[in-house]
């Protein structure tokens, strides 16, 4: 058994995940007795048992694709969490024999302050690419700001949501594009949204919640045609200080 706190990282698969070199570093860097291992977990169901063969785990995040798949398992969500419908951020609290997991969204907070430094405040557009839980956070944010969005997907379906091939009808008119898809992460560098780049200009901002590659295929194309680009690497780093100051609060307080 460990003798520091352990923290982790869920999802499949997580080759991609800067989370591990990211918390490691500031465990040395500040001086902090703990942990960070990724649990890769094929189905969602294989929690419990993780938690009960880890009796040092404190916290975790959640990747892909178990954002939404993990609200059961969950025995209260924070607000914003709730009103988004999806978690990237849990806290385990013990208490004896009890174990209670408390979800939370910090994709939403580390999107915003990423976003707000990368975009003129005259936009008031956008497209989000995706319809999972990363790109519900994205919406939300988006509400928040006051911008319109509109969702494409490879299964379109209600209001605000639209199919692929009715995107580029769209870029004309619609400056702000997001890529809350898994698509262009390592090691698949050579994926990407299916899009009529050719349409971009100097005034389109492409935002890529992936950020391994640095430079995604969605990112270049982009650039090429004179788009303004952004990774996801600052929002990845907002996403973990708040993750970091949730796992740290006291028992029952947050």
């Amino acid at each position: 058994m460990s003798v520091r706190p352990l923290y982790g990282l869920i999802g499949f698969p997580l080759g991609h995940s800067f989370s591990r070199n990211y918390f490691t570093e500031k465990f040395e860097r500040e001086g902090i007795p703990a942990e960070f291992r990724n649990f890769e977990l094929p189905v969602v169901s294989q929690l419990p048992e993780l938690i009960r063969q880890h009796p040092d785990l404190q916290g975790f995040s959640v990747t892909i694709p178990h954002k939404q798949a993990i609200l059961p398992f969950l025995r209260r969500l924070s607000p914003e969490a709730g009103t988004i419908g999806a978690v990237n951020c849990v806290k385990v609290e013990r208490q004896g024999n009890r174990i209670e997991l408390y979800g939370y969204n910090t994709d939403a907070a580390g999107f915003r302050k990423s976003l707000e430094g990368f975009i003129p405040q005259s936009i008031k557009k956008a497209l989000v690419l995706g319809n999972g839980g990363a790109a519900k956070a994205v919406c939300c944010v988006l509400d928040a700001l006051g911008i319109e969005w509109t969702t494409v997907s490879r299964t379109p379906s209600g209001p605000g949501r639209i199919g692929y091939p009715q995107a580029g009808a769209l870029l004309p008119h619609t400056p702000l594009i997001i890529n809350a898809t898994p698509l262009g992460t390592f090691p698949d560098t050579g994926q990407h949204p299916d899009l009529p780049y050719e349409q971009l200009t100097g005034n389109h901002y492409l935002f890529d919640l992936v950020y391994n590659p640095e430079k995604t295929r969605f990112l270049a194309l982009g650039e090429k045609q004179g788009a303004h680009i952004r990774n996801g690497l600052e929002m990845l780093h907002g996403q973990a200080e708040a993750a970091w100051a949730i796992w740290n609060t006291p028992p029952g307080t947050k």
